[in-house]
């Protein structure tokens, strides 16, 4: 581990027992006095950069969406990819934007915390459970009602899915809505849904077509990850000419990073874009993608294309790609037919 890195988990871990009892004595209201119609003003907060994290955050937004259909929503979050990922959220009011880079930019990073503060909101939602600065956002901002992401130990027998870091926030809300007097919610959780547009797709399918120029469907596979996430290239040349000798009749391409590197030495046809919504339309062109844990995992599920998601070092619980017949795999559990045979199911189904 770097020395930045020991100093961010160090920082991280001291936080995090700073604000760990901020919102605990905070319970839901009374029965009856939260109304639907009053909740006009919603404020879901999750201060993270990353491309993964804020497409795992859709799911709540559609449930916000769906439980108060006249609410118009903000969102505090870190960088810009926020905006690209809910460019097609029409209840989406305003992005409020944390410089990712918060000690290179500190008075405006102080000036959007105070800016929040003049903000008046209906409902302020905490997305993440781990995030200290998202509890004291939660607790700065000023609303009637407040969500702060305990874990509560009563929806985690309920449900074995409560880890997932897209399901939690919205079994939460649903807790919360619950003790406040509201029917119990039994339907499923969102899926992560970028809602790309027919035109979109379209131009997707345009991107795919000039690069096979046939008419077999397409598996897509994507070769890099962060750190010990990433599978070595031995690792995916294996599997890759597996790919080739179970699906001849498939094409297979490689979508490429932004580092422009391949784990197959670039055998596949292969694309690369730096629109983020561009990749999801190609990818929603396509049959299967499959990737290990990163950020274009979770575009592929948020373009509602099935997805294989491999994990080795980080936890399937709470990152798996859910929905849309996708599936998740720990590697060191499993093998090569494991993954071929989910593969072979997926494309027949």
């Amino acid at each position: 581990m770097t020395f930045k890195r020991q100093i961010n988990s160090i920082r991280r871990r001291m936080m995090q027992g700073i604000t760990k009892n901020i919102g605990s004595s905070y319970k839901a209201p009374q029965s009856g006095f939260l109304k639907i119609e009053d909740i006009k003003k919603v404020l879901i907060v999750r201060p993270n950069h990353r491309l993964g994290n804020q497409l795992l955050l859709t799911p709540l937004v559609q449930e916000v969406v769906n439980t108060f259909p006249n609410c118009k929503i903000d969102l505090f979050v870190k960088g810009g990819v926020a905006y690209p990922v809910f460019q097609n959220y029409n209840q989406i009011e305003h992005i409020i934007q944390l410089p990712k880079k918060p000690f290179s930019n500190l008075l405006k990073y102080i000036a959007k915390w105070f800016g929040l503060r003049r903000r008046r909101y209906d409902l302020v939602i905490n997305a993440d459970k781990n995030s200290s600065s998202g509890r004291l956002l939660t607790q700065f901002s000023n609303a009637r009602f407040k969500v702060f992401g305990e874990v509560h130990e009563d929806i985690q027998k309920e449900y074995p899915d409560y880890q997932h870091i897209s399901k939690y926030p919205v079994y939460n809300l649903r807790r919360y809505l619950n003790l406040s007097g509201f029917e119990k919610t039994t339907s499923n959780v969102p899926f992560l849904d970028i809602k790309l547009n027919d035109e979109e797709i379209a131009n997707g399918k345009k991107i795919l077509n000039e690069l096979i120029k046939n008419d077999k469907k397409t598996i897509c596979i994507y070769t890099n990850a962060t750190g010990a996430k990433c599978y070595s290239e031995m690792w995916w040349e294996a599997f890759y000419n597996r790919l080739l000798k179970e699906y001849p009749n498939y094409n297979i391409v490689e979508m490429l990073p932004i580092e422009n590197i391949s784990k197959i030495n670039f055998r596949a046809p292969h694309f690369y874009s730096k629109d983020i919504r561009e990749m999801g339309a190609i990818i929603k062109n396509t049959s299967i993608f499959i990737a290990a844990d990163n950020g274009v995992m979770h575009l592929a599920s948020a373009s509602l294309t099935p997805t294989i998601g491999f994990f080795s070092v980080t936890n399937p619980l709470v990152y798996a790609p859910y929905g849309n017949r996708s599936k998740a795999f720990n590697t060191n559990e499993t093998n090569i037919d494991d993954w071929i045979n989910a593969v072979s199911d997926m494309l027949i189904n």
